[in-house]
């Protein structure tokens, strides 16, 4: 019989999508069959099937399987191309000695100072005797229970026994503080950041902008001769308001007593013009360390100026990020500013400025040119003549400076009861 093999690779094709492999193969060896001798070479070449496949076909016409096929099959149980594990049964655990946290220590480890990225981990099995692809790595790892995971930063070192009592301790005078509507401010400063144009510097973050077309900004951040925006904030935390002094010469702590003087005088004051006392939060380290002599000096100076008793709170050392500036002013500004060149100072205080949030804060923000020397020494007697008053609760965090508050005044200027 004469075949028309155009014609059968005509009814392969027009069958084939609706077909499933196991399905084609069977459907080829009855073609082979129907048409007899020197079918299988006839279907094989209109189907695209190798002979091998077309002869096995017509062996499982001729031979049905003892236990049937599952219709959702194409082949056998343990058909198809083995898995890299079952050809190579040591590789998964070679693949695991180089990913383990302890072997990788190990200085004959092939990973020991590189990093583990599947093209790293396929390159280094393959070094020992194991190769494979770095996307079969990959599947493996997952198969393992490994993922993609960065560093959490949960280790604080060591803690001081008392932290929670001083957390406490804060939360307790901040409170009275507030019922008796005097200021409770938290103070700090936020990272210093470059300023200047032409080029600009890269700010984190990422800003809507035209596809294709990111603001252009220099490669390296090499301060020029703008320098450095370094804000210091006080954080209101009654009236949920902000105000921000950024300095460009050093970060002092005359530069950061010098920011609660003008939020002073230009907020605080009106706010509350009945006050006669004011608690600063404090972070531990810093312009505002609680081991900062000149600080203490200056806040005395302030408080001389202003008629105030200024309580300052200090959080324990290493907890700075739950002074409350962190997570109500500094992020808000964060966010505000996200992917801008700061060109200029000032184009820092407009950002400043133009904060706000959907609790309610408002900022506002002062330029100061000024300079504040570093290295000011502070001698015994002018600490002494700023009149600290430690607390009884760890006075070297928790202490008063400046005059006594007026009904204390009154209070002491009574004769006692006979």
């Amino acid at each position: 019989m004469t075949v028309d093999e155009l014609a059968l690779a005509e009814k392969f094709a027009r069958v084939w999508p609706h077909l499933n492999e196991r399905q084609r193969r069977l459907l080829a060896g009855a073609e082979a069959k129907a048409i007899g001798r020197g079918g299988m070479s006839a279907v094989s070449r209109a189907s695209g099937l190798s002979l091998p496949t077309v002869r096995k076909a017509v062996t499982e016409l001729d031979s049905p399987p003892e236990t049937p096929v599952p219709s959702w099959r194409s082949r056998q149980s343990g058909g198809g191309r083995k898995p890299v594990g079952v050809l190579d049964p040591g590789l998964g655990a070679a693949l695991k000695s180089l990913v383990d946290p302890d072997s990788r220590g190990d200085p004959e480890s092939p990973l020991r100072w590189t990093t583990k990225s599947t093209r790293q981990l396929s390159r280094a099995l393959g070094d020992i005797g194991h190769p494979v692809s770095h996307p079969v790595v990959a599947q493996m790892l997952h198969a393992m229970g490994f993922s993609l995971q960065g560093a959490a930063k949960t280790v604080e070192g060591a803690q001081h026994p008392d932290r929670d009592a001083q957390f406490g301790y804060i939360n307790d005078t901040a409170k009275k503080r507030l019922r008796a509507h005097q200021p409770v401010v938290s103070v700090d400063t936020k990272k210093k950041e470059l300023v200047g144009d032409d080029p600009g510097y890269k700010n984190a973050g990422r800003e809507w902008q035209p596809s294709g077309a990111p603001e252009r900004v220099g490669v390296h951040e090499f301060p020029n001769e703008l320098g450095k925006a370094i804000p210091y904030g006080v954080y209101d935390v009654g009236a949920n308001s902000g105000w921000v002094l950024v300095g460009a010469d050093h970060d002092t702590a005359a530069f950061a007593v010098e920011a609660l003087r003008r939020w002073w005088a230009t907020m605080g004051q009106a706010a509350y013009p009945s006050a006669d006392r004011l608690l600063v939060c404090a972070d531990a380290g810093g312009s505002n360390s609680y081991r900062n002599r000149l600080w203490k000096v200056e806040l005395a100076r302030f408080a001389r100026e202003a008629a105030l008793m200024i309580t300052v709170c200090h959080v324990p050392p290493g907890t700075s990020k739950w002074n409350k500036i962190e997570h109500r002013l500094w992020s808000a500004i964060t966010m505000n500013w996200r992917g801008r060149t700061l060109v200029s100072h000032e184009a820092v205080v407009e950002l400043i400025g133009a904060t706000t949030s959907q609790t309610g804060l408002k900022v506002r923000a002062e330029l100061d040119r000024g300079t504040y020397p570093t290295g000011v020494k502070v001698s015994d007697q002018e600490l002494a003549d700023a009149g600290v008053s430690k607390h009884k609760f760890h006075g070297e965090w928790n202490y008063d400076v400046g005059v006594k508050p007026r009904h204390q005044a009154r209070r002491a200027s009574i004769p006692p009861l006979l």
